[in-house]
């Protein structure tokens, strides 16, 4: 069944996001552990890109996309950053198109084929998710991502919006016909003008596996052509 997609008219707030939702199945808020004491008991410093988001605003965790009112619990004009979510449920989808429209800014890392290690075995909730399941709401732009199998395996460099950064069996990302998305780098990027709103879209997700002053700055670069 297709899913309905109301249109949204307001306006964005003013200047930068001061708020940044953040939602991940890769350990970024919270290490990789069996249960939440785990959780709370590690001394590990947080992930690197955790303390970069954090140097720019609020960051607040999001579970859901649709509040109990089918709404984001963002406000208007912040800033969200996916990294390999969950798949969504039809309602999240509505309101993230609608959170959008109305002049969200999206950062989205989705990857067809994850290859970040973890400590929990193939079809255990807790290991992140291997294959992103977005098509509904990329479809809904205007893109499709796709995926060779036969690509190398191996970390290679890329560049898009002005960063270099490292992937390693990243997606192609095509746009369809007035979606309004400018795809970059052999479609392993794309910049969507949606609404109101902005999407940048990453095929890839290697750039969270390391930590060097490249993969940083890729990341910034990416949060700051979304604050212009």
């Amino acid at each position: 069944m297709a899913l309905a997609f109301p249109a949204l008219t307001a306006c964005p707030a003013e200047g930068p996001p001061q708020t940044i939702g953040l939602s991940s199945s890769l350990p970024l808020i919270w290490g990789e552990s069996g249960d939440i004491r785990g959780q709370l008991a590690q001394d590990d410093a947080p992930h690197w890109a955790l303390d970069l988001l954090r140097s720019r605003g609020a960051v607040v965790p999001v579970d859901t996309l649709a509040g109990t009112d089918g709404r984001m619990p963002l406000a208007e004009g912040a800033l969200l950053v996916l990294v390999q979510p969950r798949a969504l449920a039809p309602e999240e989808n509505v309101a993230l198109d609608a959170w959008v429209r109305g002049g969200g800014r999206l950062l989205l890392f989705v990857d067809p084929m994850l290859t970040a290690s973890s400590r929990f075995a193939l079809g255990d909730p807790r290991r992140p998710e291997a294959i992103a399941m977005l098509s509904p709401i990329l479809r809904h732009w205007g893109l499709d991502l796709h995926f060779d199998p036969d690509q190398p395996d191996q970390e290679r460099e890329v560049s898009a919006f002005g960063a270099v950064f490292p992937a390693r069996l990243p997606g192609e990302i095509s746009a369809s016909g007035g979606s309004g998305c400018d795809v970059e780098s052999d479609g392993i990027a794309a910049d969507c003008r949606i609404g109101r709103g902005r999407v940048l879209v990453i095929a890839d997700a290697a750039v969270f596996d390391g930590d060097d002053a490249g993969r940083r700055a890729a990341v910034a670069r990416f949060l700051a052509l979304l604050a212009d």
